[in-house]
């Protein structure tokens, strides 16, 4: 099959564009996170979404190499989750999309990549979707530290390190402010159970 007559082309203008999409969205989140002090879930959430972005750039250059480096202008349909930018709720919406995006859409793709004769391209599809599932876990995690109150408490003592100077401290909660460097709590690294 000729790539240009494919669905295998419009999967991959449809990703390119949903993941630029998902960047953005949780580059606001991310800021959201920042106006709250949260610096270190801030820095978790742009982490994702520079993940996001080297995505896009898969995706980019797949497209570029199938369609031979010749310009084209592809017209696409998709939608697009717009959810609140309040960070008690963003942080599952955002899990819940990165969960749907794995399961549905790129398994999907990947079947009409490989369908097609795209093995490659299914791969990429099949490759995001494994990435998606593990940013849906460490978000989910955040969330429900977030929600519990737990992100900054133990019930047994553990290593608090400071993501501004590197300071570390083993207690069962994070000071409020940096014994070192006087960074607020928001700068104190917690670890996901991944």
């Amino acid at each position: 099959m000729e790539f240009s007559e494919s669905k295998t082309k419009e999967c991959l203008a449809r990703a390119f564009a949903g993941v630029c999409q998902d960047s953005a969205r949780l580059k606001f989140i991310a800021n959201e996170a920042q106006k709250l002090q949260m610096f270190f879930i801030a820095i978790q959430i742009n982490e994702i979404a520079n993940n996001k972005i080297a995505h896009a750039n898969i995706l980019y250059q797949a497209m570029l190499e199938e369609l031979k480096n010749k310009k084209d202008n592809i017209n696409i349909d998709a939608g697009y989750p717009f959810e609140s930018q309040k960070l008690n709720t963003s942080l599952k919406e955002s899990a819940e999309i990165e969960e749907y995006e794995a399961k549905n859409i790129y398994n999907h793709f990947a079947k009409i990549a490989d369908d097609e004769g795209f093995e490659k391209i299914g791969r990429i599809f099949k490759l995001i979707s494994i990435a998606n599932l593990n940013n849906a876990k460490k978000l989910n995690e955040i969330s429900k530290m977030f929600d519990s109150k737990t992100l900054y408490k133990s019930n047994e003592k553990i290593i608090w390190e400071c993501s501004n100077c590197g300071y570390i401290e083993e207690n069962k909660h994070a000071w409020n402010f940096c014994p070192l460097c006087n960074s607020p709590k928001g700068y104190v690294k917690f670890y996901l159970k991944q």
